[in-house]
C-alpha cells in the first residue's frame, strides 16, 4: 500500500524531468502501479484510513511523484453534489495528452496544492477552463474525454508532473493573486 513516505517531495530532480511514455501494450507492471496509485487516492480521501496512515488527501496522484519517470496519472474526483455522489473522475490514463483545450481560462478560489508539497503557496494557478484529453485507459484501450473545470484543472495539475512543470510555476510573480480578465475563478 503506497502511504505518504512514497511520495517524493519538491527539491527532488525526478519532479523536474520529462517523465517517459508507457510502452504498449500495458506492462502487467505499470497496470499495477496505475492500480495502486488510484487506491491511494481512494484511501486519501477515506477520513479513517487517511488518518490510521498519516495520508493527505489527494485528487490525483502522478508517477513522478513516487520517483518513477513515466506517464501514469490516477485521479479521483468526488462530487459535491449529493444527488450524484458517484466521482467525477475515477481513472488512470496511461500517456495522457490535452489535445485541445478552451481559450477561457479558470484557477480555483483557495489555489492549488500538492502531495509533492509541504508548504502552503499562495496564488491563484491560471488554467484552461476546458480540456480535451486523449489517454490509453487500464484496459489498453485509447480514450478520449472532455474536461471542464474542476477536473480539467486536476488533469493538467497532474499532466503538468509528467512534464517536470510544478503547480507554483504558473503563479505570476511578484503579485500572486493577479488576474488576468476574463478568468474563471471557481469556488
Amino acid at each position: 500500500m503506497l502511504t505518504m513516505k512514497d511520495i517524493i517531495r519538491e527539491g527532488n530532480p525526478i519532479l523536474r524531468e520529462v517523465a517517459q511514455e508507457v510502452t504498449a501494450p500495458l506492462s502487467e507492471e505499470d497496470i499495477a502501479l496505475g492500480n495502486e496509485m488510484l487506491t491511494f487516492l481512494k484511501n486519501s480521501q477515506d477520513p479513517e484510513i487517511a488518518e490510521k496512515y498519516g495520508l493527505r488527501g489527494g485528487v490525483g496522484l502522478a508517477a513522478p511523484q513516487l520517483a518513477i519517470s513515466k506517464r501514469i496519472i490516477a485521479l479521483l474526483v468526488p462530487s459535491n453534489n449529493p444527488e450524484k455522489p458517484e466521482p467525477l473522475l475515477n481513472t488512470v490514463m496511461y500517456n495522457p495528452k490535452i489535445v485541445s483545450h478552451s481559450v477561457q481560462s479558470a484557477c480555483l478560489a483557495d489555489g492549488e496544492g500538492c502531495l509533492s508539497v509541504d508548504r502552503e503557496v499562495p496564488g491563484y494557478v491560471v488554467r484552461h477552463a476546458r480540456v480535451t484529453v486523449e489517454y490509453t485507459d487500464i484496459e489498453g484501450n485509447k480514450q478520449k474525454i472532455r474536461l471542464k473545470n474542476y477536473p480539467a484543472i486536476v488533469v493538467q495539475h497532474e499532466i503538468d508532473h509528467l512534464n517536470g512543470v510544478m503547480f507554483y510555476d504558473h503563479i505570476a510573480s511578484p503579485n500572486p493573486f493577479a488576474l488576468p480578465e476574463d478568468v474563471l475563478v471557481l469556488e
